[in-house]
């Protein structure tokens, strides 16, 4: 009687095993590491430009050019595949117009975002008010601004990574390059 005991434990033992183990849950994908490089803030200021601003050593700024654009700039950050698009409009008499064209532009993502927030920002020294919009999920654009004294400047900025949007993969990058835009937000001052 023990040996046949002794033959069945195992077999026993092995289909508990199997029967415990029967789900299987996958792990989640992984993504590269990605080393955020040291930086410092340099200033923009061009005689030419309305404005002026601090920005991370790590980017380039491109001016645009064109006449009409004549005072549009690109934030690249090349290592990151990223570029901040800012462009400026002089206000004549247009505000609420340029106002909501602006904030319809970011609310156009809300196909895509899980929520959008808006942080006000204001330096009534400088006369310097804006809204740092925030769009959360898979979004196009995660992070955009506004800046103005609601007189005569207008300044918008938009964050986009020239890759497919997935929150998780850019979001160290995404936080890194964030707090460059709010050194912009900060040090921005019109001539």
């Amino acid at each position: 009687m023990m040996s046949i005991i002794k033959k069945y434990i195992p077999l026993c033992f092995l289909f508990l095993f199997l029967c415990g183990c029967s789900e299987y849950i996958p792990k989640p994908r992984g993504y590269f590491r990605i080393d955020l490089p040291e930086k410092r803030y340099e200033t923009f200021n061009e005689p030419a430009y309305p404005y002026t601003f601090e920005y991370a050593n790590i980017a380039k700024v491109i001016p645009k050019g064109a006449a009409r654009d004549s005072f549009w700039i690109d934030i690249v950050y090349p290592q990151f595949n990223a570029r901040i698009y800012s462009s400026y409009k002089k206000i004549e008499n247009n505000f609420q117009e340029i106002s909501e064209d602006s904030r319809s532009f970011v609310y156009k993502h809300t196909v895509k975002a899980d929520a959008i927030t808006e942080q006000p920002y204001e330096n009534a020294e400088r006369k310097v008010y804006g809204i740092l919009y925030e769009l959360k999920g898979n979004t196009a654009s995660g992070i955009q601004f506004i800046l103005t004294d609601s007189v005569h400047n207008f300044f918008r900025g938009a964050l986009y990574f020239n890759v497919s949007p997935n929150k998780d993969s850019i979001a160290p990058v995404s936080a890194f390059i964030r707090e460059d835009i709010i050194r912009l937000i900060e040090t921005l001052e019109w001539k």
